[in-house]
């Protein structure tokens, strides 16, 4: 039916409808917070650890030259304390993050609930600018990498060697086309993806380890070379490699998705709690099932690579700049395995980039439109697809489809959530009055605050690119929010006894249901009546006639809706119904369509207009949920209900 329709519309229209209907009709991936997969589609957790090792173990293709570059003859010693500081620092921290955020919020969701009111808001619009730091920079760092494989495979043809940056683009622009065709949960393909990737990687090292022990002077080369750089101390060079580490923090990422994927996780169990407790579980082994084969990798490729490689081969315009590992395959075992290697680290990177889109495009209807701080068009995968490439085509033209330059900003990503995600946890543990986790995991944190601000000294890079996307986000948040004010912003309306008692007497009588919008002072018998001679002698309204007050209190402002909850109160013969909402004209609006509905009448509500600049109401009203209440009110209504035949009356006395 769908298509017979589709058939009389224009191709313009055509393709605007196919262009956002995008998340409506395809899965953008396992990271929503709301995402409950279907029967069936769950998974073992170490299928569900290939699908984020994409993004974690895909990081072999380039880290064993970063920290080359980075730590020279130390390289093995600074990436052992990456590997301390990830099997004792970030492993313990989202084992607890798992535990805290089971649905696969994160740890963002975890700091959004320590902190209230609008602090809380954009502290979270901050955080998101580093995620999209994190997953935008994967995405070109990874086609970069990628880029590197392909330029230095010795079957590439020869155009190809000067064209960097027209492959990183294409690489980049094929990852966009997929996603805006439809991209689906590829457990299957990561687990495929991951398998061969690894096991290559194991021959490699294997091999390395043997050339090694044939030629042992490469371990006396290494030696000396500490010995001459670092006059042989091990307090001095473990020193200067915990100052060097943060160069080499790109081996921590993939913790925060690992996390986000929980919902995939099968859990086991008879009831919903004990299959939550078992995906718990699950999603812990996955963490430190992904933390242990990485830091075996870690530490194994920086010893070969440091021994077996020049150090001039790992500087820019060198053979292994980018792809250290791929140099030794080619070495090792020629270029029929070396071009297999390639080809299996190409698809690796490439997909990575696609868990980092995925998350990307789950970023927005997790947080923004709860907050009510999207546009309409961002509800849809397709422009959303469209805006994230246009970025990630930018970044990549501006750091020239360069490996190195882009870690900086990497690192930042990866560096700031992991903050963040201990500080949560030592936050959370603290409010539980554990004294000992408390000063663990926040020594943890302190260790991670370090890197961080080490790593924006060293590259500013990356706090310039999280600066842009945290301003970006925030002003578009911002903008988005007060064109959607007007909404009604109220999911349901729910009244106590007392309250329904009230309303059903207003149905039943001949009468109009007339109701006093009230702004509540004193809240008792002196203020109702002088309020209800007020508004009968403004309004003309006969002293037979009832009137019900209804008084609005704001809970917190900042969230965008909530169920408007209405209790009611016989205050010495005076009707008065208290309702909580997020904003006062919103929830007036909600409950007069409400008691339309429910009655079968069109309810009257009365307003006193108030004194004051519009420009100061219209900031009170956007940052407090009050404001300039009758016209406000008015506005809501007509958008909510454009027949003013049924539309709840307003009256407005001056």
């Amino acid at each position: 039916m769908a298509r017979t329709s589709d058939s009389h519309l224009s191709i313009g229209a055509r393709l605007k409808r196919w262009f956002m209907v995008g998340e409506a009709e395809e899965p953008t991936g396992p990271f929503h917070a709301d995402h409950k997969p279907e029967h069936g589609r769950e998974h073992a957790w170490w299928q569900v650890m290939c699908l984020t090792g994409v993004d974690y173990f895909s990081t072999l293709g380039y880290q064993p030259g970063i920290a080359a570059l980075a730590a020279g003859v130390l390289s093995p010693i600074a990436t052992l304390i990456l590997v301390l500081v990830t099997l004792f620092g970030a492993l313990p921290i989202y084992g607890r993050v798992a535990r805290e955020s089971p649905h696969g919020e994160g740890s963002i969701s975890m700091l959004e609930h320590m902190f209230a009111w609008w602090m809380g808001k954009l502290f979270v619009l901050a955080l998101l600018g580093f995620v999209a730091t994190d997953f935008i920079i994967t995405i070109t760092l990874s086609a970069a990498d990628a880029t590197a494989h392909v330029l230095e495979n010795p079957f590439a043809p020869a155009w190809i060697a000067h064209e960097r940056i027209g492959v990183t683009l294409f690489l980049i622009a094929v990852l966009g086309a997929v996603f805006l065709k439809g991209f689906r949960e590829a457990v299957g393909i990561a687990v495929v993806l991951v398998t061969a990737y690894l096991s290559l990687n194991a021959v490699v090292v294997a091999r390395g380890f043997y050339e090694v022990a044939n030629h042992p002077e490469t371990l006396r080369h290494w030696e000396r070379a500490l010995s001459t750089s670092h006059g042989g101390s091990m307090l001095q060079m473990v020193g200067i490699s915990v100052l060097l580490f943060p160069k080499l923090a790109l081996g921590l990422s993939g913790f925060e998705t690992g996390v986000a994927v929980m919902p995939l996780i099968r859990g086991v169990g008879h009831s919903s709690g004990a299959r939550l407790n078992h995906r718990i579980r699950n999603t812990r082994m996955l963490l430190r099932t992904a933390a242990a084969i990485m830091s075996v990798f870690l530490l194994s490729t920086s010893f070969i690579t440091s021994l077996l490689i020049p150090h001039a081969e790992f500087a820019d315009g060198g053979k292994a700049n980018g792809r250290a590992l791929a140099y030794l395959a080619h070495q090792f075992f020629g270029s029929g395995f070396g071009t297999v290697y390639d080809f299996s680290t190409i698809l690796i990177l490439w997909f990575a980039g696609a868990s980092a889109m995925a998350g990307l495009l789950n970023i927005v209807p997790r947080y923004l439109p709860r907050y009510g701080m999207a546009p309409d068009w961002a509800r849809a995968v397709r422009p959303l697809v469209l805006v994230y490439v246009a970025i990630a085509v930018a970044v990549t033209l501006i750091f020239r489809a360069d490996v190195n330059a882009q870690g900086g900003a990497y690192a930042t990503g990866v560096l700031v959530l992991m903050t963040s995600a201990a500080i949560a946890v030592t936050i959370a543990v603290h409010r539980k009055g554990q004294l000992r986790s408390t000063i663990a995991f926040g020594a943890i944190s302190l260790v991670f605050a370090y890197t961080t601000v080490a790593n924006v000294f060293e590259r500013p890079d990356g706090i310039k690119i999280a600066a842009f996307f945290i301003t970006a986000i925030v002003l578009v948040s911002l903008v988005s929010r007060a064109f959607r004010s007007l909404e009604l912003r109220v999911n349901n309306v729910e009244l106590d006894d007392e309250a329904k008692k009230l309303l059903d007497e207003a149905a039943r009588s001949d009468q109009l249901i007339r109701i006093v919008a009230n702004y509540p002072e004193e809240r008792n018998v002196v203020e109702y009546r002088r309020e209800d001679q007020k508004v009968r002698e403004d309004h003309e309204i006969p002293n037979d006639a009832p009137v019900m007050f209804f008084e609005v209190y704001t809970t917190d402002p900042s969230e965008f809706s909530a169920t408007l909850k209405v209790h009611g109160v016989d205050c010495e013969g005076y009707k008065v119904l208290r309702g909580y909402g997020t904003a006062v004209p919103n929830a007036i609006a909600a409950f007069l369509l409400y008691v339309r509905d429910a009655t079968g009448k069109r309810p009257h509500v009365y307003f006193n207009w108030t004194e004051g600049s519009p420009i100061h109401h219209l900031v009170r009203y956007l940052l407090s949920g009050q404001g300039e209440i009758a016209p406000l009110t008015r506005e809501i209504l007509r958008q909510a209900e454009p027949d003013k035949d049924q539309r709840p009356a307003v009256h407005a006395a001056i």
